[in-house]
């Protein structure tokens, strides 16, 4: 037998018992793992082979006769153990794709718990209130509601188009002035731009970064008699809370409060009941500017010129998020926070 045959048999003996020490240790340690971990088994098979070159890489300094026919047998060993754990790396093992959870523009305000849309605009229970019945009530504070609907979540006035939602929902009278009057830059004694009565962000200026509305507030109602008529006086105070940004631009935008009161009163008329906007959506709009006057809602970005107007503020800011909050006489005031 020539030194090359003795070196391959013992090669193999040496292998083999590796191999079944080996296998049994794996197998003891996979007995209790969950599946997926068993790609360790590769890097296991790997480790035997390396001790086997470390071993041969020592031999080689007293018998250099070796290193051939070991290398050979090596690398015949090596290329199965690929072949045995070779193939497509399990799905369960691959990286999963992380994305990030966008963070809410309302993230850090007290909208961030308002509810959204319509679901914030709460009635409280009819009853018979006036002279007017409990299916009365109920209707007049229904219309009323979706006037605040039209008036403050409606896309198309939002968007600064013709609010013909709120239109529609108006009596006949009051429509055809809310209608003449619309957008009216120059209006007469007695009159004013009805662009007023709703929301509308400024075109080319703001677009909505998010369907998102926030809304919170209260809606209440009391009997009233004035001018020969009884009925209903519906009180409305609601904050709407919008997200905005430049048009075509990306990221969470800024935030614009309106806050809305108004004065509906119902009363019936001819056997007919009326629902008639005394005082339609007073208040203040917080994060716009107050040096343009054309009835849209002009934000005020980090960017913007200055605001000419807001030199003449005075008095402590106020807190847009104070529903009760005593009115002020200045046209511009400062906020503590948007």
């Amino acid at each position: 037998m020539t030194d090359n045959d003795d070196i391959n048999r013992r090669f193999e003996a040496l292998t083999s018992q590796i191999e079944r020490k080996e296998r049994r240790r794996m197998e003891k340690a996979w007995s209790h793992l969950p599946r997926y971990r068993r790609r360790r088994g590769r890097r296991i098979t790997l480790l035997a082979a390396f001790v086997l070159v470390v071993a041969a890489g020592l031999v080689t300094v007293y018998r250099p006769g070796w290193v051939a026919p070991v290398g050979e047998a090596l690398s015949a060993r090596f290329l199965q153990a690929r072949e045995d754990h070779g193939g497509p790396v399990p799905e369960e093992t691959e990286p999963v794709p992380v994305t990030p959870e966008p963070v809410s523009p309302f993230e850090g305000s007290p909208a961030k718990d308002y509810a959204e849309g319509v679901k914030g605009l709460t009635s409280p229970k009819a009853r018979a209130t006036g002279g007017l019945s409990r299916k009365d009530v109920a209707t007049a504070l229904k219309s009323t509601r979706d006037m605040l609907a039209a008036t403050h979540l409606d896309r198309k006035t939002l968007a600064g188009g013709r609010p013909t939602a709120l239109a529609r929902l108006l009596p006949a009278e009051q429509r055809e002035w809310f209608l003449k009057d619309l957008d009216n830059r120059k209006p007469k004694k007695g009159h004013f731009n009805t662009r007023y009565w709703v929301t509308s962000l400024a075109p080319k200026a703001a677009e909505l970064a998010t369907d998102v509305i926030k809304v919170n507030g209260r809606t209440k109602y009391a009997s009233f008699h004035e001018d020969g008529r009884t009925g209903a006086k519906i009180t409305v105070n609601y904050l709407f809370v919008y997200a905005v940004r430049r048009p075509g631009e990306t990221g969470r935008g800024e935030r614009i409060i309106v806050h809305s009161v108004g004065e509906v009163i119902a009363y019936r008329e001819n056997g007919r009941l009326v629902v008639w906007p005394v005082k339609w959506n007073g208040g203040a709009v917080t994060g716009a500017r107050c040096d343009v006057d054309d009835g849209f809602v002009h934000p005020y970005y980090e960017d913007s010129v200055p605001d000419k107007e807001l030199s003449k503020a005075t008095g402590a800011p106020v807190d847009p998020y104070e529903l009760d909050r005593e009115p002020r006489e200045e046209e511009c005031t400062l906020a503590s926070r948007t």
